[in-house]
C-alpha cells in the first residue's frame, strides 16, 4: 500500500510540473520570461500552450521535442504550461489544449498553427513561416510596435516613433524624465487598441517633430508587462496615461484621433515650455514663422516694443512660432520684398516659409492691435 501511494504521488508530481524539462530543446516559457524571450526577440517562435493533464498534449510532446531539436538554431520552439499560467494563455485567447501559435514579424499578432501534429508537419510550417519573415524583411515590411524597424505607413505615422516600454525599461525612461510621456497601455487582442494603433503612430511622428522630442508617445503591452499594469491599475484597453516629472500620472480622456492626441500633446508641451526667445538675427535667418521689425532710433522706445513682443510671445507660445526682430532700415532688401516701411515703423510681418506666404500688421503696434492680427 505504501509503495502504491508513493507511485501515485510521484506520477502526480511529474504531471503538475509540466511535460518538458531543461534537458529538452523546447524552451519553457512563463509570464516572467515571455516578453523578453519571445516578444522582444528578432527570432521566429513556435509556442505550444498546453496542460499537463491533456492527453492530446501528452501525445504531442515527443513530436514537439523532435521538431525543436531539428529547428535548433533556426527557429525557436517554446512551450507554456497554460494550466499553471492561465493569465498568459488567456491573453492569447487559448481556449483548448494544445494550442500552437506562431510569433513572426509582428509579435503582437501571433498566428494560429492549424497543421498536423507530427514533427515533419511542424518543421514544414516553421520553415514556411521563416521564409515569409525573411521576405518581409527583404521588402522592408514588418509590423507591430515592438519590432522597431517599421516603415512609414500610409497614415503618415512611423511606428518606430512609438517607444515600446516594458517592466524593465519603464522606470529608467519615464520616471524622473524631464520630458512629458503619453503612454498607451494596450492588449494585442483588443479591437479598440488595433483601431488606435495607426492614429497613435501618426501622432507620435508629428509630436516628435513639433516638440523636438520633448513630448514622447509610448506603448506598453499590459498583458505581458503585468507589473506595470498592476502598478497603474490598468483595467481596460487601451488606457492612456500622462507622466510628467514630479507629478502623479493622470488619465488621458480625450479623443482617439491623431488630431486629438496631437492637440493634447502640444498643450502639454507648451505648458512645460519656457517663453519663446525674441531673437535679433541676420537676414538669412529671417524665414521663421514670425518676423518683427522694430524702430531702433531710441533704445528705450525699441525696448518698449520688444516688451510688447515678449508678452505676445508668451501669450501665443502654444503655437510654437519663432519670434525675430531687426532694426529699421538694416534689412532694406527684406523690407522691399515684404512691402514694409510705406506705412511707417514699427512694422510687423507674419511669414510662413513653407508656404512662402506672408501677412502684414495693418493695425496699431500695441498689445490689442497685435493680438487681433495674430488671432
Amino acid at each position: 500500500l505504501l509503495f502504491l501511494v508513493g507511485t501515485v504521488s510521484c506520477t502526480l508530481f511529474l504531471a503538475v510540473n509540466g511535460l518538458y524539462s531543461a534537458s529538452d530543446d523546447v524552451i519553457e516559457l512563463t509570464p516572467t520570461n515571455f516578453n523578453k524571450e519571445v516578444i522582444q526577440s528578432e527570432s521566429l517562435w513556435l509556442v505550444e500552450f498546453y496542460a499537463p493533464w491533456c492527453g492530446h498534449c501528452q501525445r504531442l510532446t515527443p513530436e514537439w521535442k523532435k521538431a525543436a531539436t531539428a529547428l535548433k538554431g533556426v527557429v525557436k520552439v517554446g512551450a507554456v504550461d497554460a494550466d499553471k499560467h492561465q493569465s498568459l494563455g488567456g491573453q492569447y485567447g487559448v481556449r483548448g489544449f494544445p494550442t500552437i501559435k506562431i510569433f513572426g514579424a509582428n509579435k503582437n499578432k501571433a498566428e494560429d498553427y492549424q497543421g498536423g501534429r507530427t514533427s515533419d508537419a511542424i518543421v514544414d510550417a516553421a520553415l514556411s513561416a521563416l521564409r515569409s519573415l525573411v521576405k518581409e524583411r527583404l521588402s522592408g515590411r514588418s509590423g507591430g510596435y515592438s519590432s522597431g524597424k517599421q516603415s512609414r505607413e500610409s497614415g503618415g505615422g512611423n511606428k518606430k516613433d512609438v517607444i515600446e516600454l516594458t517592466d524593465d525599461s519603464f522606470d529608467k525612461n519615464v520616471i524622473n524624465s524631464d520630458d512629458v510621456w503619453m503612454v498607451e497601455f494596450y492588449a494585442p487582442w483588443c479591437g479598440h487598441c488595433k483601431n488606435l494603433e495607426p492614429e497613435w503612430a501618426a501622432a507620435a511622428t508629428e509630436v516628435k517633430e513639433q516638440t523636438k522630442g520633448k513630448v514622447k508617445l509610448a506603448a506598453v503591452d499590459a498583458t505581458v508587462n503585468q507589473m506595470l499594469a498592476g502598478r497603474y491599475g490598468i483595467r481596460g484597453f487601451p488606457t492612456i496615461k500622462i507622466f510628467q516629472k514630479g507629478e502623479d500620472p493622470v488619465d488621458y480622456d480625450g479623443g482617439r484621433t491623431r488630431s486629438d492626441i496631437i492637440a493634447r500633446a502640444l498643450d502639454l508641451f507648451s505648458d512645460n515650455a519656457p517663453p519663446p526667445e525674441l531673437l535679433e538675427v541676420p537676414i538669412h535667418h529671417f524665414l521663421k514663422l514670425l518676423f518683427h521689425h522694430t524702430l531702433g532710433s531710441r533704445a528705450s522706445g525699441r525696448n518698449s516694443y520688444l516688451d510688447v513682443m515678449l508678452k505676445m510671445a508668451e501669450k501665443y507660445k502654444k503655437k510654437m512660432w519663432g519670434w525675430l526682430w531687426t532694426e529699421a532700415g538694416a534689412q532694406s532688401d527684406l523690407e522691399s520684398s515684404l512691402g514694409i516701411g510705406g506705412f511707417g515703423y514699427p512694422a510687423m510681418a507674419a511669414v510662413n516659409a513653407r508656404k512662402m506666404k506672408f501677412a502684414l500688421l495693418k493695425g496699431s503696434f500695441s498689445e490689442q492691435g497685435i493680438n487681433e492680427f495674430l488671432r
